[in-house]
């Protein structure tokens, strides 16, 4: 018994010696495998560097700046999908690794996952002093992500103090504005319109943001005074000459509404607002042979648009084309059903079509709504521009 159990802890020293040999021998293996990892990364010789922090990888599967430095490889390539599980599988190893989570947060951004991106920022502020260059770069990072994510009300406090500490900072300040017209503290786009025009009298782009402001305050003189400046500060802004054009078309002032609706097409050819805009005020001015061509075209390219269906019926039904007329305001009316005119128009062509039970039915819906209000210039034009192109998040900041 005694012989046997001197063989036993004979074979664990042995094991024991054997171990201690192959630790020795690792460590310098992997050591110089990570000088080597990091010198190529030096070199720009990613695909390599790659590689070899892999290799570590494969001796020591749990070494955090490993997992690292791979996610570094990603987003230096811009693959910032693929730099986040890596970033966070280190973070999971070894939390304390300086500038990591900062890294997944701007990884996280840059791949458009927002809300992520703002809980690692808003984490790494806690541990920041409020004004120090860290913190205001934090700030900056979440109010553009609140931005991105159409959260303007949470984006305008950060934004604030950013501008605060950048005072010279335009794209910032347009930001904020924008920001500002968007959750509606119209004063606060008002005053930051003023700051804007300090660093750049000539800012079209804040011309319009005021012109909406004193819109939506029901001030027509201020807001047609500022998109004025707009297009003159700017005559090839999209949107700008629909916005004006838009605000004349409301004050009855077609010919003027006209040439600005038609300065809009030369800067966007097929923006289907425009066109039909422009379209209405040929029919209000009794100009059909150049009011049909621009609805037909408009409807063609935004069949969603409620105002060419209800103008193409009511120039039909006037050209006797009755059937024609009928299927136009129907499609108008499911697009606007609460726009009073489209269910007048409607009960007057049934009246003319002998279908009386369908007309009664059109008129008495008029009795139950009130006139539509019209948009005021920011709900139309935003609307328009969310017609006309998709929402982008917001721009990468350079690391």
């Amino acid at each position: 018994m005694r012989q046997v159990v001197k063989i036993g802890l004979a074979a664990v020293a042995v094991l024991a010696v054997s171990i201690a040999s192959s630790h020795a021998q690792t460590a310098p293996a992997a050591a110089r495998e990570r000088q080597t990892a990091l010198a190529l990364e030096q070199r720009g010789q990613l695909a390599q560097a790659e590689e070899a922090w892999r290799s570590l990888l494969r001796v020591h599967p749990n070494d955090a700046e490993a997992y690292a430095h791979l996610g570094l490889l990603e987003a230096r390539q811009q693959h910032y999908d693929a730099a986040v599980p890596l970033y966070r599988k280190a973070l999971a190893l070894d939390p304390g690794v300086t500038g990591l989570r900062l890294d997944l947060g701007l990884s996280l951004f840059k791949s458009g996952q927002l809300k992520p991106a703002i809980e690692t920022f808003s984490q790494l502020m806690k541990n920041q002093p409020a004004a120090s260059p860290q913190a205001m770069r934090l700030m900056t990072l979440i109010g553009i992500a609140h931005y991105g994510l159409g959260e303007y009300t949470a984006a305008v406090p950060y934004l604030k103090k950013v501008t605060a500490s950048e005072p010279q900072n335009l794209p910032y300040r347009l930001l904020l504005a924008q920001s500002c017209m968007w959750s509606k503290q119209f004063q606060c786009v008002l005053d930051t319109y003023h700051q804007i025009l300090e660093l750049n009298p000539e800012s079209a782009e804040a011309h319009m943001l005021a012109g909406e402001a004193y819109d939506e305050l029901k001030n027509e003189a201020g807001a047609t005074r500022e998109f004025r400046a707009a297009v003159q500060a700017n005559p090839k802004l999209p949107y700008a000459h629909f916005g004006l054009g838009y605000l004349l078309w409301g004050q009855n002032k077609l010919p003027e509404a006209v040439q600005e609706f038609k300065a809009e097409l030369q800067n966007v050819p097929d923006e289907a607002d425009a066109m039909a805009y422009l379209g209405d005020c040929y029919m209000q001015m009794n100009q059909p042979a150049e009011a049909l061509p621009l609805l037909e075209k408009a409807a063609r390219i935004n069949p969603a648009l409620p105002r060419p269906h209800l103008d193409l019926g009511i120039l039909y039904s006037n050209a006797g084309k009755r059937e024609k007329a009928l299927q136009q305001l129907k499609v108008a009316a499911k697009l606007a059903p609460n726009d009073v005119n489209v269910h007048w128009r409607l009960g007057k062509l049934y009246m003319a079509l002998g279908k009386r039970e369908q007309a009664r039915a059109e008129f008495e819906e008029t009795k139950n709504l009130t006139k539509a209000k019209q948009n005021t210039i920011f709900t139309e034009l935003h609307a328009a521009q969310a017609r006309g192109k998709p929402k982008n998040g917001p721009e990468p900041l350079a690391k």
